[in-house]
């Protein structure tokens, strides 16, 4: 784009970060500094704000730029992420939202730790939680790195850096200085503005086919190049029967992942109740549900009016699909209308992003603050506040995105988001699963359940076609491959559920049950919950 073109788009996000700015101070300053305020914004939050608040939260640069790259690209293979991303809030919907409210405080090791030794478990479930959000964090920042090349013509190494740097920074202020209740209020805007977005881009996508559905997926499947074949299962992930696990794979991670997404988890902290948390929790399916069938037509709108070669020619994984539909449904490049709707969806995009990371940033600065720092802290030396140590956090978490951010800048969104959720399924949802569930479940059987996730889902990804020995890894020039499936839960997550199971069954203490007992209570009925 020309820099006439560059500055509406520049405007409008100076404007939305001075808005959460002004949020972030105006919040901060009736701030007293306690950790249930810090990271829970005082259970303040009525079920429909924290609604929007999760909903802000789920609906990601992934989704919003990821997805709709990918259904650009791959048409029906596209889908599964959307299919498996809706499924996901099901399985939270009806086994977590509330019995996770009612158990934990502040974090999943909350939860876990109420019947268990508690130094093991927070440390084993803390690390898993800093692991999960940064991976997150990643596929954010690589969202932002696209989206600024495209706006600077997608020559500028030096743009996209510097953009990664600033929304790393700006994303620290917001969670340093203002905690859970500004990243909630952030949360809330940005979701508005991403939904009014969206349905503003579907609305004249669908007037420009006269609402003809059926056209639109002909014309999409006309430019793809594959003819049918791009609306059936198979241009992706149906090449050959490792490709096709993969597929399987995949959807596997996606399903189970939500559930033991840290960030996600917190949201249910910010409400009074827990009936106040599945009340949240039904808003958000209704927004977020409306939110993935309108990216599905935008999609598809990518592939019929932009194509997918030029899609491909822009950004190669498929990242830029969206702004380049609404530039080409404006009028095109050169045109006032083209250069309103792109300005539209480049802020839009950066608002996803910010708000975003700072939601996962908040998360992951409460794992160290709340369960590693005091585990792994050496007796005798002085202790530091809580909240002190999470402002710290933020800004060690902060960095280290940062700094992957630019190493995998070239990956697709959508698919370093299914990574997260591959290492939160395998690593998080066991222990949670067996420690609300499973009465003789032990400590050792929590840690090990743990780890016996995490350290294979790593271990595979290293191993995959994702680190090396492909054109599209991160190394091409090196070849270690020798896991042949890109995501790896399909082998992780059974293996976090066998550890868990292993490790209690050869466990020489036994299960509390008088804890079990108490747990099991708290979590059906609220009793004692804070």
């Amino acid at each position: 784009m020309s820099g006439h073109h560059q500055m509406p788009a520049l405007l409008l996000f100076g404007v939305f970060v001075a808005i959460t700015l002004a949020i972030t101070t105006w919040v901060s300053r009736d701030r007293h500094g306690s950790a249930e305020e810090f990271y829970a914004g005082g259970r303040l939050f009525s079920p429909m704000e924290n609604g929007f608040a999760i909903a802000g939260d789920y609906m990601s640069a992934a989704s919003f730029l990821g997805v709709t790259g990918l259904i650009a690209l791959f048409g029906y293979d596209g889908i599964l992420y959307v299919v498996g991303f809706l499924v996901a809030w099901l399985v939270v919907l009806f086994f977590v939202a509330e019995l996770v409210r009612n158990c934990g405080r502040f974090t999943l090791a909350d939860v876990v730790a109420a019947r268990m030794s508690e130094r093991r478990v927070r440390i084993a479930v803390g690390t898993s939680s800093v692991t999960v959000s940064v991976l997150y964090l990643v596929a954010q920042m690589v969202g932002a790195g696209s989206l600024v090349a495209l706006l600077f013509g997608g020559t500028s190494t030096a743009a996209r850096a510097w953009t990664v740097v600033v929304v790393g920074a700006l994303m620290v202020i917001y969670v340093a200085l203002g905690g859970m209740r500004a990243t909630t209020w952030i949360q809330i805007v940005k979701a508005v503005l991403l939904l009014g977005g969206t349905v503003a881009l579907t609305a004249a996508l669908l007037v420009r086919f006269h609402g003809d559905v059926d056209a639109l997926l002909r014309t999409a499947a006309g430019r793809s190049g594959h003819g049918d074949a791009f609306l059936a299962p198979g241009l992706k992930y149906g090449g050959d029967w490792t490709a096709r696990i993969d597929f399987v794979s995949l959807g596997l991670a996606l399903v189970l992942g939500t559930a033991g997404l840290p960030h996600i988890l917190s949201r249910f902290y910010t409400v009074p109740t827990a009936r106040a948390a599945r009340r949240s929790v039904v808003w958000s399916v209704w927004l977020i549900g409306g939110f993935y069938l309108m990216t599905i037509a935008l999609g598809f709108g990518a592939a019929a009016v932009v194509g997918p070669d030029a899609v491909r020619a822009s950004n190669e994984a498929g990242n830029t699909a969206v702004p380049l539909l609404a530039q080409r449904l404006g009028g095109g490049a050169d045109t006032t209308g083209g250069t309103v709707l792109f300005a539209m969806v480049a802020a839009i995009a950066f608002a996803t992003i910010l708000a975003v990371v700072a939601g996962i940033t908040l998360a992951a600065s409460a794992a160290v603050a709340h369960d590693l720092y005091p585990s792994l802290r050496r007796r005798g030396r002085k202790a530091r506040s809580e909240v002190g140590v999470a402002r710290a956090a933020a800004v060690g978490v902060g960095v280290v995105a940062i700094a992957l951010g630019l190493l995998v800048r070239d990956l697709n969104v959508a698919f370093l988001v299914g990574l997260a959720f591959a290492v939160s399924a395998s690593a998080n949802l066991p222990v949670l699963v067996y420690t609300l569930f499973w009465r003789g479940f032990t400590t050792r059987g929590a840690v090990w359940a743990v780890y016996g996730g995490l350290v294979p889902a790593l271990g595979l990804v290293l191993l995959s076609p994702v680190v090396s020995g492909s054109p599209g890894s991160l190394f091409p020039a090196v070849d270690f491959q020798y896991f042949p499936l890109q995501n790896p839960g399909l082998v992780s997550v059974p293996l976090g559920f066998l550890a868990g199971w292993l490790g209690t069954v050869t466990s020489s203490e036994g299960p509390d049950e008088t804890k079990y007992a108490e747990t099991e209570v708290r979590s059906l009925t609220g009793a004692g919950a804070v």
